[in-house]
């Protein structure tokens, strides 16, 4: 289990000021990847991963950046069949600095684009900047085993593995949805894409 969290400003922001706040969002999770931490920050985009190290772990470091580091992931969850994903992108061409799920994910988009997700196997939600474009990707597996959470307004659009993170950046209001607490209490739980807080949506799962 890892935790991710990061945000994009559309009209840009100050790095420093970036860095800080998207520290403070992966402080919240470090009960999810208490073993290393890692930023990636730009003019537009602010990324964080706190990881836990299952597989590869002397190398696989979040953020992992491509082209020239250009394109960067934080990645959580776990890909099942990322040997054979792997063996594919070699055989057009592309090379591993690592062991891990998560290069594979990586250079996955830069082939395939968004449809990269239809070859993977596994557990996860990640999220991709694409500052050649200033495209963020998000994307979360059939079932929703991995969670993500999500807040949009007209400058920015902030995500986390947990609510909290999402307050910690102070990226969202605290107020409550009241359709969603009157499910809390008639159902025990809260629909998707539904959260308790009113303009905070969980990211929901394609239709399987």
């Amino acid at each position: 289990m890892c935790g991710i969290a990061g945000f994009i400003n559309f009209n840009g922001h100050e790095r420093n000021d970036a860095r800080v706040r998207v520290r403070h969002m992966t402080d919240t999770l470090i009960h999810r990847g208490p073993d290393e931490e890692g930023y990636y920050v730009d003019d537009f985009a602010a990324l964080g991963h706190r990881r836990l190290s299952i597989i590869d772990l002397s190398t696989g470091q979040q953020p992992m950046g491509a082209l020239e580091d250009r394109v960067q992931i934080v990645f959580n969850g776990e890909i099942y069949n990322f040997l054979d994903v792997r063996t594919e992108l070699e055989t057009r061409g592309y090379h591993f600095k690592t062991k891990c799920d998560t290069e594979v994910i990586l250079h996955g988009y830069v082939e395939w684009g968004e449809h990269c997700v239809e070859r993977l196997n596994g557990m996860f939600a990640f999220a991709i900047w694409d500052a050649r474009n200033k495209n963020l990707f998000l994307a979360r597996d059939r079932v929703g085993k991995k969670p993500i959470y999500y807040y949009h307004d007209n400058d920015t659009f902030a995500f986390a593995s947990e609510l909290k993170a999402l307050r910690a950046g102070n990226l969202c209001s605290d107020e409550i949805d009241p359709e969603a607490l009157d499910c809390y209490f008639s159902f025990g739980y809260i629909p998707s894409p539904r959260t308790i807080y009113k303009n905070v949506k969980s990211f929901r799962q394609p239709d399987i």
